[in-house]
């Protein structure tokens, strides 16, 4: 035996001392043993020494406390409850060996106890313990490590949208704070649209968070406009706004053009190319670029829409000053069944107070 190699530790339970005096006889060379004479005293030693106690040899015909109840309590305490439990018992009975195993015990041992039964038996567990214990952590490693890639992905899709979004607001300087409020007005109308069950499949809480990141892109396409049009500080004309307009179709293709440069399942950014592309779709079919109309609108643009609209209509622009949030959900509201799907703009109304709330904390500081 290698003296350096720790010992296992079996802690011994019986009323009988010659038991115990055979057990720790027969195990002593190979294991390093303790002894309790009844169940009460076993649990005061668990208490102490669960973590150190690899097996637990536990007689069934003991005073006060028999060894059923002993193993009962063990396994009732998730300090004690993955240590096996030998049955040292003279029944052999079937009905005594089935209640044990339904109790949680691994085995049982019949007196007078043999040697080399007991001997082997307590290899035999022991070795078992050592590997469920390995696949436990195992198991518990490789769920952190699949935790962590998680995060990685996450990560690198948040950079992802962050980095085109931050793109699109280069060029469009004057939106200033508009990309953090709408995200924030999408997420706190999904989150109310949730409770209505025609909405409630659809937007599950991860549906909730990729719309809240994708909102931001909803503008990307604004990359592709001329200055002198997307700058302009006026009115635009006719022709202007049908350049304008293109900024729907530019977006997607922009989205689409990323995906295509990247391995694997980019599904992440499916609420990107629906915002960036059809948030300018009206509920009626007069928006654009395809004229969609009702639930042939994707839900996130939906979502998008109200959101874009309320924002530009309290925001300032040099072409037209900020209108009042009284004033905003006033247009807001006329457009219900028109503009807007009535679901939106009832949702809407209903976390008024929260939109104006996200509107005051993220206000743009030339404000």
């Amino acid at each position: 035996m290698n003296p350096l190699k720790t010992l296992k530790s079996i802690l011994a339970v019986d009323d009988t001392p010659e038991n115990l005096r055979v057990v720790s006889a027969v195990l002593k060379d190979e294991f390093k043993v303790r002894v309790a004479t009844h169940g009460e005293q076993a649990l005061r030693m668990l208490t102490q020494e669960a973590s150190s106690t690899d097996l637990i040899l536990l007689d069934v015909n003991m005073p006060d406390m028999d060894g059923y109840e002993v193993c009962q309590r063990l396994k009732q305490n998730p300090a004690t409850a993955g240590i096996p439990v030998i049955f040292l018992t003279a029944r052999v009975e079937v009905e005594h060996e089935t209640r044990g195993f339904a109790l949680g015990a691994v085995d049982y041992i019949t007196k007078p106890i043999s040697p080399p039964t007991l001997l082997a038996r307590v290899r035999t567990h022991l070795q078992m313990k050592e590997w469920r214990d390995f696949l436990q952590d195992k198991n518990a490693y490789l769920e952190a490590e699949v935790a962590n890639r998680t995060r990685q992905v996450q990560h690198i899709q948040d950079v992802t949208i962050l980095a085109m979004a931050s793109l699109a607001e280069t060029r469009d300087n004057e939106t200033g704070n508009h990309i953090l409020r709408t995200q924030r007005y999408v997420q706190a109308l999904a989150r109310e649209l949730q409770k209505h069950p025609r909405f409630a499949s659809e937007l599950g809480d991860d549906v909730i968070d990729l719309l809240y990141k994708s909102a931001p892109l909803h503008d990307i396409g604004k990359v592709g406009i001329p200055d002198h049009i997307l700058l302009k500080p006026g009115k635009l004309t006719v022709d202007e706004f049908e350049i304008m307009k293109t900024h729907t179709t530019l977006g997607l293709e922009a989205i689409q053009r990323a995906e295509s440069h990247t391995e694997g399942d980019l599904n992440f950014l499916r609420y990107a190319r629906e915002i960036a592309h059809s948030h300018q779709e009206k509920w009626d079919g007069s928006g654009y670029p395809q004229g969609l109309k009702a639930e042939a609108i994707p839900l996130s643009a939906r979502l998008m829409a109200v959101a874009d609209v309320y924002d530009a209509l309290i925001s300032q622009r040099v072409y037209k000053p900020a209108f009042s949030h009284e004033e905003a959900m006033r247009i807001i509201t006329d457009g219900r069944g028109k503009h807007f799907e009535p679901e939106m703009v009832d949702g809407f109304l209903r976390i008024e107070t929260e939109v104006e709330q996200i509107a005051a904390a993220f206000r743009d500081a030339a404000e």
